[in-house]
């Protein structure tokens, strides 16, 4: 069995998330909204990253990579807009495709789940999920979110907004 961890991002991690980024371009484009293609640079990572990092200096985000036994980043994870006055925070994540299927998003969701209770205690979390993120929905179904029913007034379009009460 592979071992794997999830750890807090770092500035040093620009190569190694770049490469991730780009191998899994593709496949995160069939599932969630794709990047701008400046991103895909060494330039554009290194930006990202000092963006995520300077964020969460300031409380706003918490961003994690998942590694494999080898160090390699196999998927990526993040507590954002974490709000203070509201206790709560948007989860986010993405697995390398050639890794799906073993767990890590339910390891990284779990991870993210502990660290907002830990670390900054909210007290809720909320995912945005599009409806045929079938994969998706499951993980966060597993770690006891709940679909949250859209009012009449949502204008959500295809995206499914789950909550979960820590």
């Amino acid at each position: 069995m592979r071992l794997f961890r999830v750890r807090e991002l770092k500035s040093t991690d620009t190569e190694a998330l770049l490469a991730f980024e780009i191998h899994n371009r593709e496949w995160f484009e069939s599932h969630i909204d794709a990047r701008d293609p400046s991103f895909y640079t060494l330039q554009g990572v290194t930006d990202h990253i000092e963006c995520y990092l300077s964020d969460f200096a300031i409380g706003a985000w918490h961003p994690f990579v998942i590694e494999d036994f080898s160090g390699e980043i196999v998927g990526r994870a993040n507590l954002k807009n974490i709000n203070s006055p509201k206790n709560s925070a948007e989860v986010g994540y993405r697995i390398d495709q050639r890794v799906c299927g073993q767990g890590l998003a339910t390891l990284a969701l779990r991870h993210m789940i502990q660290e907002a209770q830990m670390r900054w205690e909210l007290a809720q979390l909320v995912a945005y999920v599009y409806m045929e993120n079938v994969g998706s929905k499951k993980v966060l179904e597993r770690c006891e979110f709940l679909l949250e029913r859209p009012s009449l007034n949502d204008k959500a379009g295809d995206e499914c907004r789950f909550v979960l009460s820590i």
